[in-house]
């Protein structure tokens, strides 16, 4: 049986720029039929590693090799701000040639129609997530052997990334992505690597699996610095005896404290991890925001229509929808930032707000970090602890040198760790946050995924992360970009399983929260016997989905050859998509049983 062919390799890669080095002796090898997933702390070095292996950086050491012929395409993270012209302009410009010509125009085009774009379209006019199409068809109009992409779900909204990630999987060559988006890992990866203190490593695909392993060993390598240095300091007394005992020194020993010293000088601890803690405000009313036929338009566009709403205390609403639908016109209707078309909002009593802008509108690009917080003093209170300014933003990971730069100097990352830093520094029993985890690492994600779901108040959050939503919000509200709105209950699993169980009877214009029960047919005999068949149908499809998980958790498995762990790849997303219609199905049956 044919191995998989190796099509990019990095030997021993350093890049430093002045500091640390970001890349540490890498190695890394990119096989055919590979979708690697490249995580890391914010500032690991991520980028700068695709970069290496596009040939966009030159590494200070090591050695790169490609295959004769390999083409890399790359799909940077940010959208550039020189691109310019339609898209067909924009992606017969990636494939070398700065005009129309008919050569270039068919690979391009044919990549356009992919991303399901129109080739015409004037690049300035499309939106954030589209423009990240437009580039994608760039990158994979010439046909690459390596598509490398650097968070490529940024600024796309749920549809478009569902999208993305089927897109993804029908490529038949190589991927390598860097992502803070879980459910894409879950969904696409092959492999893990991860980018720890600029050394690589390389895991299986099962995340949890490699989040209890990483675990483990961080927590092994602890004890291992505990004990190295619980040596040192004996080592160090030692040398500091009086004249007398100098006399009687072993040399070999003192050699070795020298050795000592510099292996301890030279070891790169693990940084410290995001800490967030929430100021609690006082409890509000049991009513804290209730709307009423809340309607409003943008330039003779529906944006909202009818929506009735009840936001109760402890109620945690996750608000979903394509890009452009609405979703922060609603969040700043609710606010009374915008006034309505026709409805109202009405607050409930004793709120306490904290809002996160996803644009960073409450921050003072020109203030430091510290300022921006502190407001003036020195000191916050979190909780009834008096802290300082500077070590509270050392739990948010900002040095004490960032913590007195201005703002105006910091990433998107920084930006949004230091605008949460900000709100939970208030006292606030309504959280209001408006795509938080743009640009956060995975672990920080987790963390500001922890607080929310253990969060006294009232929180309100629009997010594209489908596993926060999951985890965190008791409630979906899902705008349709026409006006149209609907809810659901639990997370965003819970609205996909309701969604294709109403899809029979779904009106096309949005709908109410309450409204009058259809008729219902009684079960066929067909139906009740598939009704009392169902539960033990996704007991077994559950098992073998957890068979599967063992298998690609095993290391082994993926030294296997690649047609082979494409196969359970495979079957693996064809039991998980059976196990989604059946509950569907299920409740579908259930629903019909119950009237």
């Amino acid at each position: 049986m044919l191995r998989p062919m190796p099509l990019l390799q990095l030997k021993n890669i350093t890049v430093a720029f002045g500091g640390p080095p970001l890349l540490d002796g890498v190695d890394v090898t990119v096989q055919s039929g590979e979708r690697l997933c490249l995580l890391g702390r914010n500032g690991a070095g991520k980028s700068t590693l695709l970069k290496v292996m596009r040939g966009d950086l030159d590494p200070n050491d090591g050695e790169i090799i490609r295959d004769p012929g390999v083409r890399v395409a790359y799909l940077e993270q940010h959208v550039p701000a020189d691109v310019d012209g339609s898209v067909l302009d924009v992606v017969v410009a990636a494939l070398g040639h700065a005009a129309r010509d008919r050569a270039f125009e068919q690979p391009a085009r044919a990549a356009i129609s992919r991303v399901g774009l129109n080739a015409d379209a004037v690049f300035a006019e499309l939106s954030a997530g589209m423009k990240r199409r437009a580039l994608l068809a760039r990158a994979i109009a010439s046909d690459p052997d390596v598509l490398l992409l650097d968070e490529p779900t940024n600024h796309l909204d749920i549809d478009s990334i569902d999208w993305l990630e089927r897109f993804l999987a029908k490529q038949a060559r190589a991927l390598v992505f860097v992502t803070h988006d879980r459910a894409l890992l879950r969904k696409l990866a092959t492999g893990i690597l991860d980018l720890d203190r600029g050394r690589l490593s390389r895991w299986d695909p099962d995340y949890d699996v490699f989040l209890e392993r990483k675990q483990g060993l961080l927590e092994t390598e602890a004890r291992t610095n505990r004990k190295f240095d619980k040596k040192l300091a004996q080592e160090e007394v030692w040398i500091r005896q009086g004249v007398r005992e100098r006399r009687k020194r072993n040399m070999g020993r003192v050699a070795r404290l020298r050795e000592m010293r510099t292996e301890r000088g030279g070891r790169r601890d693990v940084e410290g991890r995001v800490r967030m803690e929430a100021q609690a405000g006082d409890r509000s009313g049991r009513i804290v925001l209730r709307a009423k036929g809340l309607t409003f338009a943008y330039e003779g566009k529906s944006v909202i229509r009818g929506l009735d709403l009840d936001v109760m205390r402890g109620d945690r609403i996750g608000i979903i929808g394509p890009n452009g639908s609405g979703k922060t016109t609603l969040l700043r209707l609710l606010l009374a930032e915008l006034e309505p078309d026709s409805g109202h909002v009405r607050k409930g009593v004793n709120l306490q707000v904290g809002y996160f802008d996803q644009l960073h509108a409450e921050l003072d690009e020109n203030a430091t970090a510290a300022e921006n917080v502190g407001e003036g003093a020195s000191t916050v209170n979190v909780n009834g602890k008096s802290r300082q300014v500077v070590s509270y933003l050392n739990d948010f990971l900002f040095t004490a040198d960032q913590a007195r730069s201005p703002v105006r100097t910091f990433s998107g990352g920084e930006r949004n760790r230091l605008l949460l830093a900000r709100i939970f520094a208030r006292p606030s029993n309504v959280l209001v946050l408006d795509e938080p985890t743009n640009d956060l690492d995975v672990e920080t994600l987790e963390v500001l995924e922890d607080l929310l779901a253990n969060y006294e108040g009232t929180v309100l959050v629009v997010s594209h992360d489908r596993e926060l939503l999951d985890h965190v919000v008791t409630s979906t509200l899902v705008l349709d970009g026409t006006g149209g709105w609907k809810e659901y209950v639990g997370g965003y699993s819970d609205y996909v399983s309701q969604r294709a169980a109403d899809a029979p009877k779904r009106k096309k214009s949005g709908g109410r929260r309450k409204g009058k029960a259809r008729p219902v047919s009684p079960l066929s005999k067909e139906e009740k016997r598939e009704l009392r068949e169902l539960p033990a149908r996704i007991e077994k499809l559950e098992e073998q989905q957890a068979a599967l998980h063992e298998q690609m958790a095993d290391p082994a498995f993926f030294k296997e050859a690649g047609d082979v762990i494409a196969t359970a790849k495979k079957k693996l997303e064809d039991v998980e998509a059976a196990i989604q219609t059946a509950y569907a199905r299920w409740e579908v049956l259930e629903e019909k049983r119950t009237g």
